[in-house]
């Protein structure tokens, strides 16, 4: 009996030891971040920076988001189709709007991928040639990066203009910018492909976000 209570004694500091430690211990429930797409869900909000290393110019390597003018698809796109897109927002350059929100990127179908039956994904790849700029057209090089969903270019009557002042955005902010578009993976080279084995489609209104692949210069 003693020997048996000598016993119980003993654990009770042990007990007690493993009760206040579960009683402190972190019980909220564990949470697994959202896993994200290749497309990012970021919309553009602002006026642009553009860096003042080479005054005038747009750099390589510059990101510049583009509202499209045209629906495309990889259902009823063909290679060698021109396309037109404006710019959504001013690309400021110390101080100054070089190149206003609402300035012509014209760019064409370079590859079209229809949708197969089987584990056959559609896909288009857009390259990027010119830019009107304050009336002047420059040659230009740009592939797409990032791909956005907005409401379209109905959502954006009365606003033809805006882009003539810094700070002005138009395109799918004003129209309504939804976010990433659903379904769609940017590829290599550009390479805007669907994700769920079905045709990719870009109404009128979407936002293709592209980088510079070679300086443009369009002031001087």
């Amino acid at each position: 009996m003693n020997r048996s209570l000598t016993l119980a004694a003993a654990m009770l500091p042990v007990l007690f030891a493993s009760g206040y430690a579960c009683a402190t211990r972190d019980t909220s429930p564990v949470t697994t971040p959202p896993r994200t797409s290749e497309v990012t869900s970021q919309a553009p909000t602002a006026p642009e920076t553009v860096p003042s290393a080479d005054r005038g110019s747009i750099p390589v390597g510059q990101e510049v988001d583009v509202r499209l003018s045209n629906s495309l698809s990889s259902e009823t796109a063909k290679p060698e189709q021109r396309f037109e897109a404006t710019t959504v927002v001013d690309l400021v350059q110390d101080g100054r709007v070089l190149v206003p929100a609402g300035s012509v990127v014209q760019g064409v179908v370079m590859e079209v991928d229809k949708a197969g039956r089987v584990d056959r994904d559609g896909s288009l790849t857009l390259a990027f040639d010119r830019i009107r700029v304050r009336g002047r057209e420059h040659d230009m090089r740009a592939t797409a990066t990032q791909v956005f969903e907005s409401k379209g270019i109905r959502g954006e009557a009365g606003t033809a203009g805006i882009g003539a002042g810094a700070g002005a955005i138009v395109g799918g902010i004003i129209g309504g910018l939804k976010g990433a578009v659903i379904g769609a993976a940017i590829g290599a080279g550009g390479a805007i492909a669907a994700t769920d084995g079905k045709d990719i489609s870009l109404p009128a209104g979407s936002i293709v976000r592209i980088r510079m692949d070679t300086p443009v210069r369009v002031v001087g």
